[in-house]
């Protein structure tokens, strides 16, 4: 199964710890055995049964077994002797339950490391995915489903799938040991038994295999839920201004009881798995008793009553073990979902590559350059033919209006997306050629709307750069106009900037991040206008930290507002994703065209 082989992948990280886990359950499992296998001498003991030339059991274990039936044949000739042999039979079945108490629990000791770190090293695996998955990917998937793959799904490995291990490794041993018991005392009723043990398989495998479909489709329905937790939880305002509170939460509770109707019909398939493999056990023993009973009447097969009644005790023993595979098989269907999703992120394909011989780059010396650039999505074409060249310490904005391409223009150049054809090179050489994280290091992004993460002021300058010198972070937020402040904080460069950034205001949020891209001191710089939604007094302290932090850097602005790109080198209208007009500020304006229309547009708000 395609389930188990993942989980045994990763299980091969922890060789110790299964062969600890494997070699401390098969002494647990023998002590359990020699515990039960001692019924048979108790039973001749207290009972009498044991007569003439008669041994006390039919089990053998070698010499040791033979030198105990031997001192026990010795003591019971006397009443006081009798006593003496009851003592070391109790003596031994305390001692071997013990024992296995003790081995048992170092069994789960090695086991919880083993469970534990699976889910740990998944986790760690798919967030790694996720970070070296490209832009675009995110574009295409609800943050909602990909959360509910990183809690409810591993959640659901966790109890399932994973705790077939225990049963994996378990179990079998204490179905074999009890079996070769079972065989020892007597064969024939051994090979009788053996018929019911396959019809109590098909019988629960048949039963088992629809959970897989239907625990996929919880999945699906959980990660429909978080999705609207997040973007209820991010528009809250929104729903609030609108009046929306009684719209989200029907739209909420229909998507709930749907996921109640779904695991409400899993719970029950999965709980089937315990009455009907009792059922099962219990039919088995009673044909046991009557078939065994038969062979002890007759006396065929030399079958006597002691290790009849140890055979049945050691067979009921078994029902246990092969119940919890059974209840396993459940779960391991259960489960199987859930991992087909995990795998289905973890080998997500990296549409982002780096050329095995990639070249490194650590300075940009002449141009960057976009040759008959097209972008598209399998269903629709975001820029077509672009052809453009920005020289080290030019300005180019890019204007247009939304859906234009401007977004995905700049992508290109990072390599958040790679263009469908044509080719973007820096200083001659195809991006491509360059290994990613050089490439990026050039490059500088401040974007229209300030991300934060919730930690410190200076971590969050320092993003990238854990490296850098308190000196340095200083410096930059002083570039960035946001040094006084962060100053007139309580705990200073230490603050916590909250969820998002929520402690902090727009003006105050964007100058971190313009301080983030002056730390980071890249010769490209790529903004998305950082003052189009602020107010004007925080605007004016934003736009002198971008006219800081753009001094002697090649930069490449998105502009929203008109009025702060006039001096730029070079201004470049994209429509329908194509270029429409190229030129500075005045001679588009003179062309009357779609950049003076725009103009127009913004001096009539």
């Amino acid at each position: 199964m395609r389930s188990l082989s993942t989980i045994f992948s990763y299980i091969k990280k922890y060789p110790s710890l299964v062969a600890g886990y494997f070699i401390l359950n098969l002494l647990s499992a023998l002590f359990s055995l020699v515990s039960l296998t001692m019924l048979a001498p108790f039973l001749t003991l207290l009972f009498g049964l044991q007569s003439g030339g008669t041994t006390f059991s039919r089990f053998r274990l070698g010499n040791l077994t033979d030198l105990l039936y031997q001192e026990l044949g010795t003591l019971i000739q006397t009443s006081e002797g009798k006593i003496q042999a009851l003592g070391i039979i109790c003596s031994i079945i305390i001692l071997a339950i013990l024992l296995k108490n003790i081995f048992l629990y170092g069994a789960l000791y090695f086991l919880t490391p083993i469970r534990n770190g699976i889910i740990n090293d998944m986790r760690n695996d798919m967030f790694g995915k996720i970070l070296q998955l490209p832009v675009g990917f995110f574009n295409e998937q609800r943050k909602g489903d990909i959360m509910s793959r990183l809690t409810n799904d591993l959640q659901d490995v966790e109890f399932s799938t994973i705790s077939f291990l225990e049963s994996f490794f378990r179990e079998p041993i204490l179905i074999l040991c009890y079996l070769f018991a079972m065989i020892k005392l007597s064969p024939e009723l051994s090979l009788f038994l053996l018929f019911f043990l396959p019809l109590s398989g098909l019988i629960i495998g048949r039963i088992g295999r629809s959970l897989k479909k239907i625990s996929s489709t919880v999945q699906l329905k959980l990660g429909d839920i978080l999705s609207t937790i997040e973007e209820t939880l991010g528009g809250i305002r929104v729903v609030k201004a609108f009046n929306a509170e009684t719209q989200q939460l029907d739209r909420f509770k229909k998507e709930n009881d749907e996921l109640l109707k779904i695991k409400n019909s899993t719970i029950r398939r999965r709980d089937l798995a315990s009455p009907v493999s009792e059922t099962l056990g219990i039919l088995s023993v009673c044909c046991v008793l009557y078939y065994g009973g038969r062979l002890v009447l007759k006396n065929d097969f030399g079958l006597t009553g002691q290790d009849f009644l140890t055979f049945i005790v050691i067979f009921t023993q078994v029902i246990n073990p092969l119940k919890a595979f059974s209840t396993a098989s459940y779960n391991i269907q259960k489960g199987a979902a859930s991992i087909e999703r995990i795998q289905q992120l973890i080998h997500e394909e990296q549409t982002i590559t780096e050329d095995p011989a990639a070249l490194p780059i650590d300075s940009f010396k002449e141009a960057i350059e976009l040759r008959n650039v097209s972008f598209a999505y399998p269903d629709k074409t975001i820029l077509q033919g672009i052809h453009l060249t920005i020289k080290k310490g030019q300005t180019i904005a890019l204007v247009g209006s939304s859906g234009s391409g401007k977004s995905t223009l700049v992508d290109l150049i990072p390599r958040f997306h790679d263009c469908t054809s044509g080719e973007v090179l820096i200083d001659g050489v195809n991006i491509k050629k360059y290994k990613i994280k050089d490439l990026r290091k050039l490059m500088g992004v401040v974007t229209q709307d300030p991300i934060l993460f919730n930690d410190t002021v200076k971590a969050n300058i320092s993003l990238g750069n854990l490296d850098a010198a308190d000196e340095s972070i200083i410096d930059a937020a002083k570039i960035a106009n946001a040094h006084q402040f962060i100053t007139n904080k309580e705990n200073g460069y230490l603050s916590s900037v909250g969820d998002r950034g929520s402690k902090l205001s727009g003006g105050e949020k964007q100058r971190i991040t313009i301080a983030r891209a002056v730390l980071k001191n890249p010769p490209i710089l790529i903004l998305d206008e950082a003052t189009s939604s602020l107010d004007t007094e925080s605007e004016k302290w934003v736009q002198d930290a971008i006219h800081k932090l753009m001094k002697d850097r090649t930069s490449i602005i998105i502009a929203h507002r008109l009025s702060t790109i006039k001096n730029a080198d070079e201004i470049i209208v994209l429509h329908k994703g194509q270029i429409a007009e190229r030129g500075k500020h005045d001679e588009l304006i003179q062309l009357n065209g779609i950049y003076s229309r725009l103009v127009a547009l913004q001096q009539m708000k």
